[in-house]
């Protein structure tokens, strides 16, 4: 596919792994499209301002993805104003963890809503554009916890497990359309949620790592990039594993 002047949609954008995805692909010149849904703009305007620098044709967006209708909008305004989506990044996601005899079905649903069925929003609403195209990649992020559980993650892992899943089937259904599907599952990244953990629960996790160190935002970003590339033309329905050999 042509990798110039691609148009990006990025849910979850707004820091961490879905920033640092929007820079690499600010490399290329894409115009980029940030969905966030957290309380405020703050952390989407530092991302904007990144962007902005660099050039690029960017605009920012806060959206619930876990809701049909909404995204419906959203992915209707974006093909209404730039024609089409090259790239979709399911980003989006949220952990509310608790040991099953405890979890709440709030939380249950609203980690199912906002990791796995804003996966199904967003990729069911773009899909008929990347097939007129005949063209596209779709990349979602899920997790090693989807792949090995943890306890007190019930809901977050079902649903990695979930976007596991979905990938391999939707990869099936549109790889004749020149548009390929993709998972990257990570494992421990250093990000604002690991930022905030003692020292002494780091060194714990960084001894199940073999590698003996956490991921960097960096990492995922470029393995997801390299999945919306030429290079990776013939790649789809994989989910691959960034996790410094902690599940292999």
């Amino acid at each position: 596919m042509d990798e110039t002047n691609r148009v990006v949609l990025i849910t979850g954008g707004s820091k961490g792994i879905g920033r640092a995805i929007a820079l690499k692909f600010a490399e290329e010149g894409a115009s980029l499209i940030l969905v966030h849904y957290d309380p405020d703009d703050k952390a989407s305007q530092e991302t904007m301002d990144l962007l902005k620098e660099r050039g690029v044709k960017t605009e920012s967006h806060r959206v619930d993805v876990s809701r049909y209708g909404d995204t419906e909008v959203l992915v209707n305004g974006i093909l209404e104003r730039y024609g089409r989506i090259d790239v979709l990044i399911n980003n989006a996601g949220i952990t509310k963890d608790s040991l099953l005899m405890r979890m709440s079905e709030e939380a249950w649903d609203a980690v199912i809503n906002v990791n796995l069925k804003s996966v199904f929003n967003c990729s069911r609403h773009i899909l008929r554009s990347m097939v007129k195209e005949r063209r596209g990649r779709i990349v979602s992020i899920s997790s090693i916890t989807g792949q090995v559980g943890n306890p007190g993650q019930a809901n977050y892992a079902a649903s990695k497990a979930g976007i596991m899943a979905f990938t391999k089937t939707v990869a099936q259904e549109v790889a004749k359309r020149g548009i390929t599907v993709n998972a990257v599952a990570p494992g421990f990244i250093q990000t604002e949620m690991t930022e905030v953990l003692p020292e002494k629960i780091k060194e714990q996790l960084k001894l199940q790592i073999p590698s003996g160190q956490l991921g960097e935002v960096g990492d995922v970003a470029e393995l997801v990039y390299w999945l919306c590339s030429d290079a990776a033309r013939y790649i789809t329905g994989q989910v691959i594993h960034v996790n410094g050999g902690m599940f292999m």
